[in-house]
C-alpha cells in the first residue's frame, strides 16, 4: 500500500494518507480560487479512515453550490490550507496536493467546475473536464 505524507508550512500539522486517492485533479470553483489565491486548487480525495493527522487545525465553513456545508481546515499557526471536507460525518476528505512532502506523487485526472475557469489558467495535461461536479 502506498503512503503519502505531508503537512503545513511551519510543520505544526502533519498527515499520512494510505492508498491511492479516490479522485484527484484541479478544482476551478470560485471558493477554491479565493482560498488559494490562484485559479484552482489541486486536490486528492481519500477515505477519511485512510488519513491520520497530528497537530491542531481550525475549520472555516461555507456553503457549497449544492447547499451542503463545505469545511476547509488550515493551520492555526501559519495559515496553510491542509484539507477540506463536506458536512460533518462525511466519510471522505480532500487533501491539497501542495502540502505533500513529495508533490511529484500527485497525478491529476480531472478538472472540475471548469465553468468558472479563467482563460489564463489552462493546463497542458489531457484531463477529463466537468463544468460542475461529476455526476
Amino acid at each position: 500500500m502506498s503512503v503519502m505524507n505531508g503537512g503545513c508550512l511551519c510543520g505544526a500539522i502533519r498527515y499520512e494518507a494510505k492508498g491511492q486517492p479516490l479522485y484527484s485533479g484541479f478544482c476551478h470553483c470560485r471558493d477554491c480560487q479565493r482560498t488559494t489565491g490562484t485559479g484552482h486548487c489541486c486536490y486528492m480525495i481519500f477515505d477519511r479512515a485512510n488519513v491520520s493527522m497530528s497537530g491542531t487545525c481550525r475549520g472555516y465553513e461555507t456553503r457549497a453550490e449544492n447547499g451542503n456545508p463545505s469545511i476547509r481546515y488550515f493551520c492555526e499557526t501559519c495559515g496553510s490550507q491542509i484539507f477540506g471536507s463536506g458536512p460533518p460525518g462525511d466519510p471522505r476528505l480532500s487533501i491539497y496536493a501542495g502540502t505533500l512532502d513529495d508533490p511529484s506523487v500527485f497525478q491529476p485526472t480531472d478538472a472540475i467546475f471548469t465553468r468558472s475557469r479563467h482563460e489564463w489558467d489552462r493546463s497542458a495535461l489531457p484531463l477529463a473536464e466537468c463544468e460542475a461536479l461529476p455526476g
